[in-house]
């Protein structure tokens, strides 16, 4: 087997074995398949009666066609060692094959990433619109100063309810504005009726 690289002499041995047994197995099977068109053939009459001629020369064709099997399953055998061979011991091809597949990983990585950036920008543009249309309305306003986006729609879902809800201490407030009421107050009766003084 011809290569470029010089090889260890134990894998050239291996390589020179390889070949003689594709050699041998190929001889094999031509000879036995030439032998077994030679017995179809049909001969003369000789001291051997036709029905023991015929006996042996099917005997034989069973022979050389199990030898023919034989040698195929050794050449299917070779092969497989062929490949344990090239997967063990070609570390250039390996090498090769690994480096295609990182560049068709690192292209389809690089595809991703521009995906991403386009995605990302598209992003950044659609917020940046939401925040100047916020920015820009009465929402993000709270006694002039700028609020943010949660606590603005917080505030803002709060407006809905009665006022004793969002300012609590409110009520408090104008309970405590408003004029006493006259409060009846337990009268401590004389022989009028009345407390002294009281001259409603």
């Amino acid at each position: 087997m011809a290569t470029q690289r010089v090889l260890p002499q134990s894998k050239e041995t291996l390589l020179q074995n390889y070949n003689k047994r594709l050699k041998d197995d190929i001889r094999s099977i031509l000879d036995n398949f030439t032998e077994i068109v030679k017995t179809a053939k049909v001969e003369d009459e000789t001291q051997v009666s036709r029905a023991t001629q015929g006996e042996q020369d099917h005997y034989e064709m069973q022979v050389r066609a199990a030898n023919i099997v034989r040698a195929g399953e050794s050449l299917m055998k070779l092969v497989s060692d062929l490949k344990q061979f090239l997967i063990l011991n070609d570390f250039p091809s390996v090498n090769e094959a690994i480096s295609l597949r990182n560049q068709q990983l690192r292209s389809l990585q690089e595809e991703c990433d521009k995906k991403l950036i386009s995605l990302r920008d598209e992003i950044a543009i659609d917020l940046y619109e939401l925040e100047e249309e916020y920015y820009s309305s009465s929402c993000g306003q709270w006694d002039g100063v700028e609020l943010p986006l949660c606590e603005a729609f917080r505030r803002r879902d709060s407006w809905g309810f009665p006022d004793t809800s969002s300012e609590p201490g409110h009520s408090s407030t104008e309970e405590s504005e408003r004029p006493p009421s006259q409060e009846v107050v337990p009268r401590h009766l004389n022989g009028h009726g009345a407390i002294p003084g009281d001259q409603c």
